[in-house]
């Protein structure tokens, strides 16, 4: 039994499972050019995914774009919906005068909770 023992074995920092009859899905490489520092970032994904036209660049950070037959792809900048803004979101809500009636309120409220003047 002793020459059987897993003495010395990194127990959990190795699997013991091989790789036999394991059948890996179909990747696809696609390459995306940076404008910013002029390097090229490889990105691997599944064959059958739809890579998208920019990629942060793992060199500088910035955006690059996906490249298709060594030709950079437009990138149709039109498409991209501005962000909401918390703002934006409260006026989808309520409208100003109805906003501006609840500050008064809170005020009002904090203001007599400290004990002071509401005309203040």
């Amino acid at each position: 039994m002793a020459d059987r023992s897993l003495r010395g074995m990194r127990l959990g920092a190795q699997s013991l499972q091989s790789e036999e009859g394991v059948a890996f899905s179909p990747r696809a490489s696609h390459t995306y050019a940076c404008a910013s520092c002029g390097r090229e970032t490889t990105m691997v994904f599944a064959a059958e995914a739809d890579a998208p036209d920019t990629w942060e660049c793992r060199y500088c950070g910035q955006e690059a774009t996906l490249l298709v037959d060594d030709k950079p792809v437009e990138v149709d900048r039109a498409e991209a919906k501005a962000p909401r803004s918390h703002w934006d979101m409260l006026l989808e809500r309520r409208t100003e005068a109805e906003l501006e009636e609840l500050l008064q309120e809170r005020l009002t409220y904090l203001r007599s909770r400290r004990g002071q003047d509401a005309n203040v």
